[in-house]
């Protein structure tokens, strides 16, 4: 059904097509919602902008003078995911958020020890500290998740300035959550046992997360 709507889409004039991927985005975002029936009521929306458009009318006959509220409208008819799924789909996240972060960190340590010579290929690692790094981990990455979510939903339907939006982007989802980030692994104390591997594993154990993401995505 995604793909019918992506190739109808391009059928959209400038406008229309506009006003509907912000209408998309914004229902889409919807992220405790059904997604089947999300998805067929967008394609109901776009077969009846599509009659419009074809008999010259405006896509304002469709939603009236205010999208947000008709979106909003359209959102509170559809039903919610069922828990099953939402755990799923935060499996789903979860995973593919320690995959990235288990690749990256096995290639960059073999970067820094077998190119500049640096680091160390088997590290320690306390056990109690990786599990508050990784529970605090876990809650920034989820809210600014969230802020994205946020900010996307809040731009829709609106002329946002590319010069503000990069800025404002960098900010609030690159620069912040790296310092809260760092402030987390800076401050945390070490304690608990400890445990000490060669680096590299981080590769093949982000691979098979990356892997577990995909199957929990398919079952969801």
């Amino acid at each position: 059904m995604i793909k019918e709507n992506n190739q109808k889409r391009k059928l959209l004039n400038e406008k229309n097509k506009k006003i509907y991927e912000d209408m998309l985005m914004y229902i889409r975002l919807s992220y405790d919602k059904s997604e089947e029936e999300t998805e067929e009521v967008l394609m109901e929306f776009l077969d009846h902008l599509l009659i419009l458009q074809e008999k010259g009318k405006n896509v304002e006959e469709l939603f009236g003078q205010d999208p947000r509220s008709y979106a909003d409208e359209i959102i509170g008819e559809l039903p919610k995911t069922v828990s099953k799924k939402r755990l799923l789909l935060f499996g789903m996240s979860v995973s593919y958020f320690f995959a990235v972060s288990g690749m990256l960190k096995g290639m960059l340590s073999m970067i820094l020890f077998y190119v500049f010579n640096q680091s160390e290929i088997s590290q320690t690692y306390y056990i109690g500290t990786a599990l508050v790094n990784t529970c605090l981990s876990l809650g920034v990455a989820a809210l600014v998740l969230y802020g994205i979510i946020r900010y996307l939903r809040w731009s829709c339907f609106k002329q946002v300035s590319k010069v503000f939006e990069s800025m404002f982007t960098g900010v609030l989802f690159g620069v912040l959550p790296f310092g809260m980030f760092m402030l987390i692994f800076y401050f945390i104390q070490s304690f608990g046992p400890t445990i000490t591997f060669d680096v590299y594993w981080f590769i093949p154990i982000g691979i098979m997360l990356f892997f577990l993401g995909q199957k929990l995505r398919k079952q969801a």
